[in-house]
């Protein structure tokens, strides 16, 4: 069915102790989808994402990869995945970019990307070389091969580090605020990859502050707002004539700052 949805998140709750972050949320990502997530901090934006790639346990409600249910055993604070390896199995088809880099620091760049597909999916280190160097002239940062993180700049480091997540050769990329952590001149750096990677075709959940970007890359857009979507749509719906209150109040804000 080729209609399936990679990603699909169904009633989704999280908590820490008493703090409820999620309070049952959908969202569904089908192959090529870019789907960003908007909000104000605090809204649930990155727990929905790291639920998504099970870096974090929710307490209900169901996430499927490609028409697959997460297996769960337990309840509530003490439920967690039932299946290492299908935990594995989807973390490594679904490639977090993260809005501070992460990478090593004792590791040359090329190091950095082909780490991953070597040790974890035990890829030929020869094809994964490759592969790396394409991605990371891809990016824009192919002559970086043999330099060390600290010697980057950070608009370089993570678009090193989308190299690093498309090496995975993932169903999905999922980033999380990957321009917050620099300056403007930077960020484009980033917005340009992100753009391209959108013109490609591939699937992505991206978390952002920027409006612009959301309006630019996304087929679909979710606005959350304390653990609930209070709105969704495509970007010419949201960010052109917003129903809600909350959101057209959350636009004008962004706009001033």
């Amino acid at each position: 069915m080729t209609d399936q949805p990679v990603i699909e998140i169904k009633n989704l709750h999280k908590a820490y102790g008493a703090l409820e972050v999620l309070k049952g949320v959908d969202i569904v990502a089908r192959r090529g989808d870019v789907v960003s997530l908007i909000g104000s901090s605090g809204s649930g934006k990155s727990t929905l994402l790291r639920c998504c790639n099970l870096l974090e346990d929710s307490q209900q409600g169901d996430v499927l990869f490609k028409g697959e249910p997460v297996a769960w055993k337990g309840i509530a604070h003490a439920r967690r995945p039932s299946d290492p390896k299908q935990v594995l199995r989807i973390r490594t088809n679904l490639s977090m970019v993260f809005q501070q880099f992460n990478l090593w620091a004792h590791m040359t760049i090329l190091q950095n990307v082909m780490e991953a597909p070597v040790t974890v999916l035990r890829r030929d280190p020869a094809e994964v070389e490759s592969a790396a160097r394409g991605y990371l002239d891809k990016v824009g940062i192919g002559d970086k091969c043999d330099v060390y993180p600290a010697q980057l700049s950070g608009g370089q480091q993570q678009r090193a580090a989308i190299a690093r997540g498309l090496c995975m050769e993932p169903e999905a990329l999922l980033f999380d605020e990957p321009t917050s952590a620099l300056d403007p001149e930077l960020e484009q750096e980033v917005v340009r990859v992100i753009k391209d990677l959108a013109a490609e075709g591939r699937t992505m959940l991206i978390v952002t502050h920027d409006m612009k970007l959301a309006a630019d890359v996304s087929d679909h857009v979710v606005f959350l707002h304390q653990g609930l979507i209070e709105e969704q749509g495509v970007p010419d719906q949201l960010f052109g004539a917003p129903k809600s209150e909350r959101l057209r109040g959350f636009l004008s804000s962004t706009h001033a700052a």
